[in-house]
């Protein structure tokens, strides 16, 4: 049965607050599906990082499946269903909104829909049909209720969720905002778009990414999180609301540069009215994809009291 929100329960860190994790593209074939099969976890050197939030959310980079016909393009990924649990064991909810998804086609996506859902992790950004696809995840976190949204805007095109069809959800403005109001419908107290945008290897995000992360806060979204480039983008407060348009990669292998091995751990604390805190962690993988925390590397943190974008050591203002 299709369920239009999952409904979870985990503890929280301090009364009428809640703190979310939101981390970049997790890619679990190759380098890292070979440590899988090797029975390693390739999260177990940033569990830490991750195991006192309230819900962890991370962008899954690839079909779970043992089915499928791969699709001709570049890279193709599909990560065997042992991926699952390291995925539950650390990872609240996932994001299926990408240019991956699809890459073994419609049955290997129904199949990684079916194993999520026997595992109890929420996922949100794709769907058995279009509208499955477009249905916000509801979250409660004793008694917050937390919405994500998702959508990935990334050819090809032809991954797209249709009207009696599998696939993802695709970035469309007006769908985007509706999708934000029928959360807020459901009792979302906060809701926040996680989108799979912008070009690779981009060092900042382009004018049109800009005007749809303002449009997406000035119709109430909390924060507007983004993946794709699989390298960080500054991030940008506006109207006192967190965007980071790009978090890198988080778990992936086959990139030879710093700027693609290098991901961020991003830390949010929200309140009743929004935005409290905020900060990130520095992760780097080795040649398997393997992440690893870096203390000593400066990011990106909101000051408190101040929201300003302040350069951060291991999460602590400079």
């Amino acid at each position: 049965m299709v369920l239009a929100f999952l409904l979870a329960s985990r503890a929280v860190a301090s009364p009428g607050t809640v703190t979310l994790v939101f981390v970049g593209d997790v890619m679990l074939d190759d380098g890292p599906g070979e440590t899988l099969a090797k029975g390693e976890d390739p999260l177990a050197h940033v569990a830490p990082l991750l195991a006192d939030a309230d819900l962890v959310v991370a962008n899954l980079e690839c079909p779970v499946a043992t089915v499928g016909v791969e699709v001709p393009k570049p890279w193709a990924f599909r990560a065997h269903p042992r991926a699952l649990e390291v995925v539950k064991r650390h990872l609240g909810a996932v994001s299926l909104a990408n240019n991956h998804s699809g890459d073994f086609g419609d049955a290997a996506l129904v199949e990684t829909l079916q194993l999520l859902d026997r595992a109890g992790v929420p996922r949100v950004g794709a769907g058995r049909d279009l509208v499955e696809a477009h249905m916000p995840a509801l979250i409660g976190l004793h008694g917050v209720n937390v919405a994500l949204v998702a959508c990935n805007e990334f050819k090809p095109r032809a991954f797209e969720a249709e009207a009696s069809s599998p696939g993802v959800a695709w970035c469309d403005e007006q769908q985007l905002l509706y999708d934000l109001a029928v959360a807020r419908a459901a009792g979302a107290d906060l809701v926040i778009p996680f989108l799979h945008w912008g070009w690779e290897g981009e060092s900042r995000p382009s004018e049109r990414q800009r005007e749809l992360a303002h449009r997406l806060i000035d119709a109430g979204a909390d924060a507007v999180i983004g993946g794709h480039p699989h390298i960080v983008q500054a991030p940008e407060l506006y109207r006192g609301r967190l965007i980071l348009y790009s978090l890198g990669n988080f778990v992936f292998d086959g990139f030879d540069t710093e700027a693609g091995r290098t991901g961020w751990v991003l830390r949010l604390t929200l309140g009743p009215a929004g935005l409290v805190a905020w900060h990130t962690l520095v992760v780097r993988q080795d040649d398997r994809g393997t992440p690893r925390p870096d203390p000593q590397a400066i990011s990106p943190c909101g000051a408190p009291g101040t929201l300003a974008v302040t350069p951060c050591r291991a999460g602590a203002p400079l």
